[in-house]
């Protein structure tokens, strides 16, 4: 397995895995608002935090598909919206045609087989007080995949061996591990019951850069070899790029943003998406001392009260007056490029 430094990843990148146009998730209209409330006995909500406002998109099969922006964004509550951990306020989400928020307890079991999840944090998402055999293997216990405690077993060094690790890892416990080792479980885990579709929710943020560049190529890996769809979460663009086929820009809980991953890089329209692109630092010192760095204006709103109009507008550098009352549509500007501004 090659390893290549992600971050310092700065040419083209034409990512080779063969995608279908049948999209695997669709989704229309998210919104998710969650209530503030006040009062003990007798509450009442006062307020109402827009954490989704009103998002679509789809994923197709064998995709990579990307969702970048700032924390608090958004990012990670769409994934648990699509997951079902949170309940939409509004808006529909199809996997392969079907709509998950009818489905009953029994069939959203079942579902979950599909869908799995990596998440941030490899330390707090594994159960400290288990093996890490037991944490590979308790999903297939849960769901019945492989009721037979020995060929579980054989299964758990297999996943382990896929994941880069020492079958013989699977007698320590997440303590014992670095942070990769951790995030290479986590990773097996989800892999455990033969997902289709897996959400990694910033997966290598929490890791040193060099070992962010290796779990990264194992991801690519496993995608090509058993055919996986990813939601990838992230904010460090450089990692988006070396792993993605379609990007997705959030700000404020909309999509500002939406290309193929090249054209987004090398053509960004919106002025959001301009200044994320701006602030990547680049690796060569000559080429940094030359750049100009525009500092956008202004701190990011509250969620709970965001701008009328373009909820960019505050900190927009061609915002126009237009822009305090009219919410632009994300409309296609070329082929397969989409954006949500009135002033491009």
């Amino acid at each position: 397995m090659s390893v290549v430094s992600a971050p310092e990843r700065t040419e083209a990148v034409t990512v080779s895995t063969p995608v279908g146009n049948e999209p695997i998730i669709e989704v229309k209209g998210l919104k998710m608002y969650f209530p503030i409330s006040e009062g003990v006995v007798f509450t009442r909500k006062v307020a109402e935090v827009k954490a989704v406002d009103g998002i679509s998109f789809h994923i197709r099969k064998g995709e990579t598909f990307g969702l970048v922006g700032e924390s608090g964004c958004g990012k990670t509550t769409t994934g648990r919206c699509i997951l079902q951990l949170e309940q939409a306020t509004e808006g529909q989400i199809f996997f392969e045609g079907v709509n998950i928020a009818e489905l009953d307890r029994r069939e959203l079991n079942a579902l979950r087989q599909k869908i799995q999840v990596i998440f941030q944090d490899p330390y707090s998402s594994l159960n400290p007080r288990m093996k890490i055999g037991d944490i590979i293997g308790e999903p297939m216990r849960v769901h019945g995949i492989e009721p037979d405690a020995d060929k579980r077993q054989a299964r758990v060094s297999e996943l382990l061996s896929i994941c880069g690790l020492d079958p013989k890892f699977a007698d320590r416990y997440p303590h014992e591990m670095s942070g990769g080792q951790r995030q290479r479980v986590g990773i097996g885990r989800a892999l455990a019951l033969n997902p289709e579709f897996i959400i990694c929710d910033e997966p290598v943020s929490a890791l040193d850069v060099s070992i962010q560049a290796q779990v990264i190529n194992l991801l690519e890996d496993l995608r090509d070899e058993f055919g996986l769809t990813y939601l990838f979460i992230a904010h460090d663009l450089s990692v988006v790029r070396h792993l993605c086929h379609r990007v997705a820009v959030m700000y404020l809980g909309k999509i500002v943003e939406l290309a193929e991953c090249d054209e987004l890089y090398d053509n960004p329209i919106h002025p959001y998406t301009q200044a994320l692109l701006a602030a990547v630092p680049v690796p060569d010192p000559e080429i940094e001392s030359k750049r100009e760095h525009t500092v956008m204006k202004g701190e990011v709103p509250s969620p709970i009260n965001p701008p009328s109009g373009c909820v960019f507008h505050p900190r927009c550098p061609l915002a126009v007056e237009g822009c305090r009352s009219v919410v632009p549509e994300l409309r296609e500007i070329k082929p397969g490029h989409w954006v949500a501004c009135t002033e491009v």
